[in-house]
């Protein structure tokens, strides 16, 4: 009778902690693909080269920045890539 306590407690817990992890996923992953489409767009319309800047390439670093920060993260590295700084 403990052992189904026991399982159906550690049941529970589990998928507690994968609904809470897969909010969170979603979240990175909405906020990257905000940043990476801002990104996209900016390098199509060539703004950095208004100003005399390379585009922004976009690699794993310009990604996981996109990814936690989102679009201010995006407009981060537009900043930073303004004062010569890639990541």
């Amino acid at each position: 009778m403990i052992e189904i306590i026991v399982a159906i407690l550690f049941a529970v817990v589990m998928a507690a902690v994968i609904y809470f992890l897969l909010k969170k996923a979603v979240f990175l992953l909405i906020n990257a693909i905000v940043g990476l489409v801002a990104l996209f767009v900016i390098n199509l319309l060539g703004v950095m080269s208004w100003f005399g800047a390379p585009d922004i390439p976009i690699t794993v670093g310009t990604v996981l920045v996109c990814a936690f920060g989102g679009l201010p993260g995006a407009l981060l590295l537009v900043a930073l890539a303004l004062a010569g700084i890639t990541i």
